[in-house]
């Protein structure tokens, strides 16, 4: 996974895309504006920044030439806005930007935007099989204590025999839940996006699931690194 910076004055951003982010596996650091990200970039190196264009002490396009000017442009910049002119997006991909997010930003343009951005990172960030694999294998062996989950197709009904049925259909009902979905975190290697798309759930609505089930998160990205 990689190191992110996120650059924005508003801090319900700052705090929403902390969260997609790290839900992802990445390591995220936040900067409100140009002065806090100059001391960010030069401590933690990134391999990614989001850079919101209107901040209050420096815009994001001046600090963008800045690190061109400086030579610091060594990694891929996503700039962002939500008042920006076609022409101050054109400016900032010629002065070195990879990209930029209109705001509000959806979940899926933002994750396929990192994902283009990282790319040129690929010395840092596993390949899509080594992840695989690694999801397959560490994070069945951090959930089940070592020992291989069996086979949907193997469990017949020793699966439903597992639930307590005597109990109200709610609590039957979340427990059935809080299975499903961590018999998907492992399947596919604790991934958010492909988890939505295979339970047809937003990634908002998602989150909010999980965390009200009290499925632990931090098991499956710490079976998947």
């Amino acid at each position: 996974m990689a190191n992110i910076l996120v650059v924005d004055d508003e801090l319900g951003i700052r705090d929403l895309l902390w969260e997609i982010l790290n839900d992802e596996g990445h390591t995220v650091e936040l900067a409100e504006n140009a002065s806090q990200a100059r001391l960010a970039r030069n401590r933690s190196k990134p391999d990614l920044v989001l850079l919101d264009i209107w901040m209050p002490d420096t815009d994001g396009v001046t600090l963008l030439k800045e690190w061109v000017g400086a030579g610091q442009l060594n990694m891929p910049v996503i700039m962002m806005s939500g008042h920006a002119t076609v022409e101050t997006a054109v400016e900032a991909t010629k002065i070195g930007a990879q990209a930029f997010l209109e705001k509000p930003i959806t979940l899926q343009k933002l994750l396929k935007a990192v994902e283009a951005g990282l790319a040129r990172e690929t010395s840092k960030v596993p390949s899509i099989a080594i992840r695989q694999h690694v999801g397959e294998l560490t994070l069945e062996n951090a959930m089940t204590g070592g020992q291989m989950l069996a086979r949907a197709v193997d469990t017949g009904p020793v699966a439903n025999q597992s639930f307590n049925l005597d109990k109200p259909l709610r609590d039957a009902r979340d427990e059935f839940e809080k299975a499903y979905f961590e018999f998907h975190l492992v399947k596919e290697g604790g991934s958010m996006t492909r988890i939505a798309e295979k339970t047809g759930l937003e990634r908002t609505h998602l989150y909010r699931k999980l965390k009200q089930l009290g499925v632990d998160l931090t098991r499956s990205k710490r079976g998947g690194n």
